[in-house]
This record gives structure tokens, C-alpha cells and sequence, in this order.
């Protein structure tokens, strides 16, 4: 009887293709078409983001001119919690608490359960899965008004099938999915046939039982369904680009793969998965750069919307197509090296016959006097390249004589069979501590040439009796260079650490120490730092 109304639900929902085939012919459009439509969307990305925080800005002043009490408190705060669902992941997470706050306050369980259940699907998505399973254990199946049974199913369902998509315990994998099939099974009794979430499960089903004709034909309908540039669109066009890969269709899983990103990017979507596949297919036929733009574009996404488990998913591919697009970037670097030496060459050559022939013009030409002018600025051009040419071979002289007086005297003490003396040697950090020190001098003198004023506006930042006053005969301190080395942009702990030879918790601890001294807040230090010129 079930598959009867399934197969109803089914044949009703073909005639929508029908109809709505005009409204699709844009989905027809080839990869190349979109692709182009896709760079213009990343680089118009500013726009779409200044439209949803102008929406997300008027529901906030709808909800602060409303009282707390009233109910359309937890109205306005749905709507921003629907706002930031998709955005911003805390932001979302702290306005669903709000409201559900808020209904337990006014003792309206319906409405306290439902934006529980919300929370438990958000929460489970994200990889938040122990606050998700807390919240719902305490929500009494049994007691629950049949219009949240589906939401229910649907938290439950989403909770064990992410966490069995994430556990590394074999047995505690089976177990949840054996949960997530049980809690499946719930939902598609309740749901309405023609439900979209029941054809998105239906599709699924057919799909995992590799009757993909059927499944496409499911999926068919569903884009009929909603409209282009919708947050439903953009689900059904990613889900079938799951259907084309599994069918081996690159190009169709491509196709759908860009006009699922493209809508997210239009809708200022940044919890989105297509634009990620999308780069590692391209990243697998080879085109690396653009993959590259594609997956750091949707990187810098998944950090604003600021969840761990899109974070784990990203990392992965991100890391394997930035180092094949920095391995290209060199080699193209190489060639670009190579070129320019090649063109320089030609260049010189090309100066010294055009000099040659004026000057063998100037000879015939000339008078003497012009003729011993000129030599005499030869002489003067000659006497500069013997300057600088001559500070280079000293430059390398030096460094060979060090070598080679190390060298000596390394085989000096092997040959006199002083082994232990040179093994102290080599443990000694005299040269080392030598080099460090010469390289915190240079780097001293060339960020000082930068920025001349850096120690005295710093010294502005902080309270009279914290001031930093270097020892004489140093440029910079420790606390100095690492907060010079922030102002250049390396904000890593760990990099500054590696660069000043110290441990991160070291590093740390000067951060700390010196904005405690700030005049400013502690928050805005660093970026005042930035500041400096």
C-alpha cells in the first residue's frame, strides 16, 4: 500500500517537468558557459554578502523594537536564526537558543521542543555531536504533537548518520547507522509522498540500490519543484551531481556541481559542499589553477561559517591542490627566471652593439674633445661596475675563506686525531648563536628601514612605566622583533617562535606580557600594531 501511494506521489509530481521545461533551459548551459558565471560570482561575492547583512541588520532592529515579552520576539528571532542557519554557524546557534530561552521562559513547550529539535539538525550538521545527543535525550518521544514527529525523525536520522559517518570505531559505526536506517525508516512512514524531503530520501534509497534511471527520474522532479537561485535549488542541483558521479559522468556532475556553487555564492551560502567537489574534479582533470581559486574561495567560506566538521571535510583537498598549484606556481617561476635572464642578455647585447655603433658615429663624426669626453665617462661607467662587482667577489670571498678555514681545521683535527675536541666543537652554539645574532641584526636594520618611527609609536601603545627601551647597541628586543614581525603580517605563534629560536609557550608569554601593559584594549593591540607606519 505504501509503495502504491509512493508511485501515485510520483506520477502526479511528472507533469510539473512538463510545464516548468521553459524555466529550465538555462540549466542546460554548458560547463564552460558557467564556469564564467561562477568567476564573475566570486569576484562580485562582496555584493551578495552586503545584501544579506542588510537583511540580517533590519530583522535586528525589528527584534530590538520589540518587546521580550511579546511573541513576536521569538518570531524575529527565528527569522534571524534562519538568516544566519546557512551563514554563520555560532550566530545561528546563539539565536536558536534565544528562542528556545525564550519558550521554555513563557512555558510554550511546542514551541520550545521545535526550535530544540532545530537545534539538535544544526548542531549534528556542524559536528556538534555531544550537544546534540544531550538536548535530545531530554525530548519525550512519546509526548510529542504528530506535526514534530517528522522533525524528530529528521534530528534523530541526521545525528547517527553523521556520527557514523565520522566515527573511526567500526562497531560504533555500524551502530549508529543501524540507528540512522531505523530513524529513516520512521520518517518515510509519516512523511507525505509528495513531501519534498520524502522524494529527497526516496532519491537516496533508489540511488544506494543503484537504480539511478529511477533516481534521476525522482531527482527530475524535485528541480521541477523549486526555483532557480533558492536555497532548495541549489540542495537538488548538488544532489544531482552525486547521481551523475556515481553514474561516472563527469561532465553532467561538473555541470551541476557549478550551478549548485553558483547559487550558494549568489546567496551568500558558505555552508556548501559544491564548490569544494567542484575544484577537486577540476583538480583531477589537471586544471590546478583554477581549482586553486575555487577551493581557497570556498575555504575562507568554511571558516566564516565556522564549523569543525566543514573545516575536517575541506582540509584535506585543500591542502593536496595548494601544494600541486605552489609546485606549479615554482615552475612557472623558473621559466619566468629564465626568460627574463634570457631577454636581459639580449638586451645587454643589443645595448653594447647599439653603443658600439654610436660610438664608432662618434669617432667619424666627432671632434677630439667629444671623443675624450666620452671616454671619460667610460672610464667613470667602468670605474662603477669595477666598484660593485668588486664588493660582489669580496662578498663571496668571504664566505669561501670561512668555509674553507672551517674545513682546514676540521681536517687539522681529524687528521691529529682530536675527535672529542671537535665534537665539542659541533656541539657548541657559539657559531650558531653567531648566526642567529647576525640575522636579528640585518633583520633589525631592514625593518628599522622600513619603518623608522616603529619603537616610539609602539612605545605610544603602551602605559608610561611598561615602555620598551632597547639596550644600547641593539635595535630591537625580544619583545620588539616579535611584535615587529606581527606588524609585517606573521601572526603565527608558532612561525615567530621558529623565526626568534624560542617555544611557542615562550612567544606566548611575551604576547601576553606586553598587552598587559597596553593602554588600549588587549583585543585591539595587535591590530593597532598593524596600524603603525
Amino acid at each position: 500500500m505504501r509503495n502504491l501511494k509512493s508511485r501515485l506521489g510520483i506520477c502526479c509530481l511528472f507533469v510539473l517537468v512538463a510545464w516548468q521545461g521553459v524555466a529550465r533551459a538555462a540549466d542546460t548551459a554548458s560547463f564552460a558557459a558557467l564556469a564564467a558565471s561562477l568567476e564573475e560570482a566570486v569576484g562580485a561575492h562582496g555584493r551578495y554578502v552586503a545584501v544579506r547583512e542588510a537583511r540580517i541588520a533590519r530583522l535586528k532592529q525589528r527584534l530590538r523594537e520589540t518587546d521580550a515579552s511579546d511573541s513576536a520576539f521569538f518570531r524575529w528571532n527565528g527569522e534571524i536564526y534562519k538568516e544566519y542557519k546557512a551563514y554563520i554557524c555560532d550566530s545561528a546557534i546563539h539565536y536558536l537558543r534565544l528562542n528556545m530561552e525564550w519558550a521554555e521562559r513563557h512555558h510554550r513547550w511546542e514551541e520550545a521542543v521545535e526550535a530544540g529539535l532545530e537545534f539538535v539538525y544544526l548542531t549534528a550538521s556542524t559536528g556538534m555531536y555531544g550537544e546534540a545527543t544531550e538536548l535530545l535525550s531530554r525530548i519525550d518521544r512519546a509526548a510529542l504533537p504528530a506535526r514534530l514527529l517528522p522533525d524528530y525523525y529528521k534530528a534523530c536520522h541526521k545525528l547517527y548518520t553523521e556520527m557514523s559517518f565520522y566515527t573511526l570505531d567500526k562497531v560504533f559505526k555500524e551502530r549508529y547507522r543501524k540507528s540512522a536506517i531505523c530513524y529513516d525508516d520512521s520518517l518515510m512512514q509519516i512523511l507525505p509522498v509528495s513531501s519534498p524531503f520524502f522524494l529527497e530520501r526516496r532519491e537516496m534509497r533508489e540511488a544506494a540500490s543503484g537504480r539511478m534511471d529511477e533516481a534521476l527520474s525522482i531527482n527530475d522532479m524535485r528541480l521541477a519543484a523549486v526555483e532557480p537561485d533558492t536555497p532548495e535549488y541549489a540542495l537538488v542541483t548538488y544532489q544531482r551531481s552525486l547521481l551523475y558521479r556515481r553514474l561516472g559522468n563527469k561532465e553532467e556532475e561538473k555541470r551541476c556541481l557549478a550551478l549548485s556553487a553558483l547559487t550558494d555564492i549568489r546567496l551568500c551560502i558558505t555552508d556548501h559542499a559544491s564548490l569544494w567537489n567542484l575544484a577537486q574534479l577540476l583538480y583531477e582533470e589537471g586544471d590546478t589553477e583554477r581549482a586553486y581559486r575555487y577551493i581557497r574561495f570556498s575555504w575562507e567560506e568554511t571558516n566564516l561559517y565556522n564549523a569543525r566538521s566543514r573545516s575536517l571535510q575541506t582540509a584535506g583537498i585543500l591542502s593536496l591542490i595548494d601544494l600541486t598549484y605552489q609546485a606549479m606556481r615554482e615552475r612557472q617561476s623558473d621559466r619566468l627566471r629564465f626568460s627574463l635572464w634570457l631577454i636581459s642578455a639580449l638586451i645587454v647585447l643589443l645595448a653594447a652593439a647599439m653603443a658600439f655603433i654610436y660610438r664608432q658615429m662618434k669617432r667619424l663624426s666627432a671632434a677630439r674633445n667629444n671623443l675624450e669626453y666620452a671616454n671619460e665617462q667610460l672610464q667613470l661607467s667602468n670605474n662603477i661596475k669595477e666598484e660593485y662587482v668588486g664588493r660582489f667577489m669580496n662578498l663571496c670571498s668571504v664566505y669561501i675563506n670561512r668555509l674553507d678555514a672551517y674545513r682546514r681545521m676540521v681536517n687539522k683535527k681529524v687528521s691529529a686525531g682530536q675527535l672529542e675536541e671537535l665534537q665539542q666543537m659541533v656541539r657548541s652554539r657559539e657559531m650558531l648563536e653567531a648566526g642567529l645574532k647576525e640575522l636579528h641584526e640585518n633583520f633589525d636594520t631592514a625593518f628599522l628601514h622600513l619603518f623608522p618611527h616603529f619603537v616610539d609609536e609602539f612605545n605610544e601603545l603602551l602605559q608610561p612605566e611598561g615602555r620598551i627601551v632597547p639596550r644600547k647597541g641593539e635595535l630591537l628586543n625580544t619583545e620588539l622583533r616579535i611584535f615587529a614581525l606581527i606588524r609585517l603580517g606573521i601572526n603565527d605563534s608558532s612561525q615567530i617562535a621558529e623565526f626568534l629560536r624560542y617555544s611557542v609557550n615562550t612567544i606566548y608569554n611575551y604576547r601576553a606580557k606586553v598587552k598587559s601593559k597596553a593602554r588600549i584594549s588587549r583585543e585591539d593591540f595587535e591590530m593597532q600594531v598593524m596600524k603603525i607606519r
